[in-house]
């Protein structure tokens, strides 16, 4: 079999409908729009338009809100911190930093810093300094024989004018 022989199996490919050629052709006058109307013509976009009737999703009471203010942490576990020291990917002697914890690949994309939480369970004595940690992780690498220092992100100055 050389280069020029290759051909695809038959049946493999399918040979694209050409609409809007002729009535005889099956897909002529209308090409498969039925008739008139607004959905037969082109720039059509009524996704939730109910013909002028209040939309569902406006009928619907809202809920909830969004804090612009909030802190958006990204969570390590104290279990992924132990298989990091015990893969050699973190000295546990020197102190844990957000930048450490980058530079071991346990997190990335840090937006406002990094929360340290109690899942898993850790066995070795190390200081951790981290934006935020919850309760039981503090507990827990105390009672490891560590330290958590919990550091809040330092905030951009802001232009006096």
């Amino acid at each position: 079999m050389k280069l020029n022989e290759i051909a695809n199996i038959s049946g493999a490919t399918k040979n694209r409908k050409r609409i809007g050629r002729g009535i005889g052709s099956g897909k002529g006058k209308t090409g498969g729009r039925g008739v008139k109307g607004q959905k037969s013509r082109s720039g059509v976009a009524i996704k939730g338009f109910e013909g002028g009737q209040m939309p569902l999703y406006q009928r619907l009471p809202k809920r909830g809100f969004n804090n612009i203010n909030r802190k958006n942490f990204v969570p390590v576990n104290l279990g992924r911190l132990q298989e990091a020291i015990d893969a050699k990917k973190i000295d546990a002697k020197k102190t844990i930093t957000i930048d450490v914890l980058q530079a071991a690949g346990i997190v990335n994309g840090v937006k406002d810093g990094v929360r340290l939480l109690a899942s898993g369970a850790l066995k070795a004595k190390v200081t951790i300094e981290v934006s935020g940690a919850s309760a039981a992780a503090v507990a827990a690498v105390e009672k490891a024989g560590g330290t958590v220092t919990v550091t809040a992100k330092a905030e951009p100055a802001e232009a006096t004018a």
